[in-house]
């Protein structure tokens, strides 16, 4: 019989725990994605709703820096390859089953649609802006003609991004913590309320910032939801899912989840945004950065948990 690496969910000492700890690549790759594909999302939506103007931080600031985004998480994701001049065997050996197919696919989409919404929008931020070849300017005029359609297909991709940043986790059946499908909705969620904490952060227009303080106020009860009903699933089910449970819930996990995630990374910001939100003031950035930092240790905190989590033999 192997050595049982949780022991009444805490790790059995025994047991090196370097060995079972990820890097930082997986875990801001994680983080990148979420947030970039949460930035698409609502850059999107607002200009399928026809709100383009009126969000201007939203639909056109934004998405220049989710280029900036994609590329840190893959370049992030490229350091944790182990061989790494073989990553484009992804693209060339096709396995509908599985997840990392699917997000290389949905990566080599989505990357270059961030680009084409960053070109749309950069006059509109920088005025004095001139694309030095003539074909650039009808390349544009293109993209600007056919704009909701590019609304439409970046949707649909952005929150397949979005779960799929869970589902990658998610679909380690050896690892009982990752292995729900609790966690896909909820990092999707996690990605959204980070990408609004950033459109917060970043817009200067009052009545922006209320609106996405709301969205993110209301992203911030569904994750709690989320969490609270993924917990009750772990309790409610087998000894090794409990056991996974217990890492958060007196475990080596319980101080840095509940503090860093729970209440530093959403139950205060969400008192902060309410505050706002009925008119108290509060410094805008400071819900937003806590959020932020929330949604990163988040993917943190469940990287290195997870590893910790196996079935028992």
């Amino acid at each position: 019989m192997r050595e049982e690496i949780i022991v009444s969910g805490r790790m059995n000492p025994n047991i090196d725990p370097h060995l079972h700890i990820w890097h930082w690549q997986i875990p801001l790759y994680l983080f990148l994605g979420g947030l970039a594909a949460g930035l698409l999302f609502f850059a999107s939506l607002y200009v399928i709703m026809g709100k383009e103007d009126k969000y201007p931080t939203a639909t056109k600031i934004a998405t220049l820096i989710v280029p900036f985004l994609l590329i840190l998480g893959l370049g992030a994701l490229f350091l944790d390859l182990k061989h790494k001049l073989y990553f484009w065997r992804l693209y060339t050996t096709i396995r509908l089953e599985s997840p990392m197919g699917w997000g290389a696919w949905t990566l080599m989409i989505i990357t270059p649609l961030s680009f084409i919404w960053a070109a749309l929008n950069i006059k509109a931020v920088f005025p004095k802006w001139k694309w030095p070849f003539t074909w650039l300017d009808n390349l544009e005029a293109f993209f600007v003609k056919y704009k909701i359609v590019l609304a439409w297909v970046t949707l649909f991709y952005a929150l397949i991004l979005g779960l799929y940043t869970g589902i990658l986790f998610s679909a380690f059946n050896a690892r009982p913590l990752w292995n729900t499908s609790i966690l896909g909705p909820l990092f999707l969620v996690s990605g959204l309320s980070t990408a609004a904490a950033t459109i917060i952060l970043l817009s200067k227009d009052h009545k922006e910032r209320f609106l996405f303080a709301k969205i993110d106020l209301m992203l911030i009860g569904i994750e709690l939801f989320l969490i609270v009903h993924m917990f009750m699933g772990f309790l409610a089910s087998t000894q090794v899912q409990i056991d996974a449970a217990n890492l958060f819930l007196g475990g080596p996990y319980t101080e840095s989840f509940w503090i860093f995630v729970v209440a530093l990374g959403l139950v205060i910001p969400a008192i902060l945004e309410f505050f706002e939100i009925i008119k108290i003031k509060i410094p805008h950035y400071i819900p937003a950065v806590l959020v932020l930092f929330g949604g990163l240790m988040l993917r943190f905190i469940f990287a290195n948990a997870g590893q910790l989590s196996r079935w028992l033999y």
